[in-house]
């Protein structure tokens, strides 16, 4: 039996977005236990190039939630770019969650050739569903949790590769 695009995407992605939604509640925790101003981590980066925790983390959920709008063929939702809190990144992603729990099947099933084309600031990406979700949308929303995993975990919260993992 092979491995369906919705089966390969919808529970990884809700799963991973929960993790990172448990590993910012351990962050926030870490910051009132020790009396940090959460700041100092809601704006860290881990070179001067990248973005900041923040981003991390609305990145990650937009990748999520883009992609499985773009396989569904449906609008994608957009959020405002505002959070500055633990809580407010936590509710963005229980936000993008619910919109991943609102997929069945047979809404991103058969997306496998569909033509995806994303438009960039700098250029135009075309793709079929498959590569589109194999090689664009679980590389980013894995790269930026990681990302966000590794701000934290540089600055002191006490996470492990179960946390990462999740369950």
């Amino acid at each position: 039996m092979s491995l369906s695009m919705y089966s390969a995407f919808i529970p990884t992605a809700i799963h991973t977005l929960n993790t990172l939604s448990a590993i910012l509640g351990k962050a926030a925790a870490h910051c009132e236990a020790r009396r940090i101003d959460p700041a100092a981590f809601l704006s860290s980066r881990l070179y001067p190039d990248m973005f900041p925790l923040i981003k991390q983390v609305q990145i990650a959920a937009d990748m999520a939630k883009g992609g499985a709008a773009r396989l569904a063929g449906v609008e994608i939702p957009k959020f405002k770019d505002n959070e500055v809190t633990f809580a407010d990144l936590q509710a963005r992603l229980a936000k993008t969650v619910a919109f991943l729990q609102s997929f069945t099947p047979a809404q991103i099933d058969g997306s496998e050739e569909a033509q995806i084309t994303l438009t960039l600031p700098t250029r135009q990406i075309e793709f079929k569903g498959q590569a589109y979700l194999n090689h664009y949308v679980l590389p980013n929303l894995y790269f930026h949790t990681t990302t966000a995993y590794n701000l934290l975990r540089h600055g002191g919260v006490e996470l492990g590769k179960r946390d990462f993992l999740g369950g």
